[in-house]
């Protein structure tokens, strides 16, 4: 299996490089990158044969099978719709889009080209929310409620790198991605009632800093999601989950139960890393000729409830 990774010089870029390094028979053949010295840096310092600026380079060889896009959001509608027009399989690091017309327009085209295309909903691979899937599913846990925070300090527009973004990052549309998917994965429902407030946006950035969203199940599972780029203390999200058997925490790849006391999760995956298991993902269903876990159709639903949430904060 022979992989572009386009945006590869950003932060999830480099992650999806490491990632795919753990992967017995797969081999980054193609990058691509912002700028002709900053691709071709990074593909001669990992020994990457192919770098360019543009994507339909990278779609044009014959070396590359398949496209793994850490590109900007703004651009993932139009990038996986151009990788499914030339025939390569594409996974879309989250999330798939900031739209939900752009969403269903990727959406059509799978379904017209019949080519793969995977959202990076990476919390549905994390071993410690497998965990808690595998329990829904034996019929061991059901969830009443999962509180979430998702915390960052970032008052500026700068990436994971510490480098300046060429594009806005969003609350909703990226961050809050991750926990509604999530809710809906685990529930096995789509949420029935959700709102949102926003607070003050960002007056250079334009973009809400605070936020609180709120969702419920028809079958009465709620969640609360409260996110912040204004949180000085520490970052990341943080998941509860309050269920009718136990309570338990999930740090993206540690467990613990509502005494913070640690879940052994070995056996759970194959990896702690959660990009692994989700480019892992991506390659089985390719060579397996099937849909991946968390094919853009199964995500449509968690886009469609980011829209409904956006059209509450009116």
């Amino acid at each position: 299996m022979r992989i572009c990774v386009a945006g590869a010089y950003g932060a999830f870029g480099i992650k999806h490089l490491d990632a795919l390094k753990a992967i017995e028979g797969v081999t980054v053949t193609s990058v691509m990158g912002p700028t002709r010295a900053k691709i071709d840096a990074l593909a001669a310092q990992r020994g990457i044969g192919h770098a360019a600026t543009d994507l339909a380079e990278c779609l044009a060889r014959d070396d590359v099978d398949a496209v793994i896009l850490s590109t900007p959001t703004q651009l993932h509608a139009e990038q996986a719709i151009q990788c499914m027009r030339a025939g390569k399989p594409v996974l879309i690091e989250i999330p798939m889009a900031d739209s939900v017309a752009e969403s269903e327009e990727i959406c059509r085209v799978q379904k017209e080209t019949g080519v793969l295309a995977m959202a990076g909903q990476v919390r549905r691979f994390n071993p410690s929310h497998q965990w808690i899937h595998n329990k829904i599913k034996a019929g061991e846990l059901k969830i009443q409620q999962m509180d979430v925070q998702t915390y960052f300090f970032r008052r500026t527009n700068m990436n994971a790198k510490g480098e300046p973004r060429s594009w806005t990052d969003h609350l909703l549309w990226h961050h809050a991605c991750h926990t509604v998917d999530l809710f809906q994965y685990q529930t096995g429902e789509v949420v029935s009632q959700a709102y949102g407030l926003e607070g003050p946006h960002h007056p250079e950035l334009g973009i809400a800093m605070d936020m609180s969203i709120g969702m419920k199940t028809p079958s009465g599972a709620i969640c609360t999601l409260s996110l912040s780029f204004n949180n000085n203390g520490p970052l990341g999200t943080f998941f509860r989950y309050i269920c009718d058997n136990g309570t338990y925490i999930a740090r993206y790849d540690d467990l613990f139960d509502g005494n913070e006391k640690p879940v052994d999760l070995t056996g759970v995956a194959v990896s702690n890393n959660g990009i692994e298991l989700i480019d892992r993902e991506f390659i089985a269903a390719i060579r397996e000729g099937r849909q991946p876990n968390g094919s853009v159709h199964q995500v449509l639903d968690a886009m469609r409830t980011l829209d409904r949430i956006e059209k509450s904060f009116a």
